[in-house]
């Protein structure tokens, strides 16, 4: 069990502080999202959202593998607080006008394995939390 609460926590840390980072700290990302002087301040409020959730949500299931007894339903409960974020961002493509790059950005933006980088960081965290719920579920 401990494994795959470490596992997890890995992943509630990149949910909490990912957004934060790419969104508004590091320039290349910071120039296509809060830093964009193109974006309404609305779309920019939507954006926070997202940055706020991805807070909650990482803090949220840290604090549930740490205050709940380690058991398997507090790791499918973490893991499950965990993947919202990223469960939403592959579905968020699927909603009008939306797009995973803005056309500006699209040619500068690398594309590893053919995936948009919060593509491919989405599916590599989903993989570890469903790694550590088959690790929490043989182990216990």
């Amino acid at each position: 069990m401990e494994g795959a609460r470490w596992i997890i926590v890995a992943v509630a840390v990149v949910t909490a502080l990912g957004g934060l980072f790419a969104d508004l700290i590091i320039p290349f990302g910071a120039r296509q999202h809060l830093r964009n002087p193109l974006w309404t301040p609305h779309a920019k409020f939507h954006n926070a959202q997202g940055i706020m959730m991805g807070l909650g949500q990482g803090l949220l299931a840290t604090v549930l593998l740490f205050a709940l007894p380690l058991d398997l339903t507090t790791i499918l409960i973490a893991a499950l607080v965990a993947s919202l974020y990223w469960v939403a961002l592959m579905f968020s493509p699927l909603l009008p006008g939306t797009a995973w790059v803005d056309p500006d950005f699209a040619g500068e933006t690398p594309r590893p394995l053919g995936l948009y980088p919060q593509q491919l960081i989405g599916w590599v965290l989903l993989l570890a939390l469903a790694t550590a719920v088959t690790l929490a579920s043989v182990l216990r």
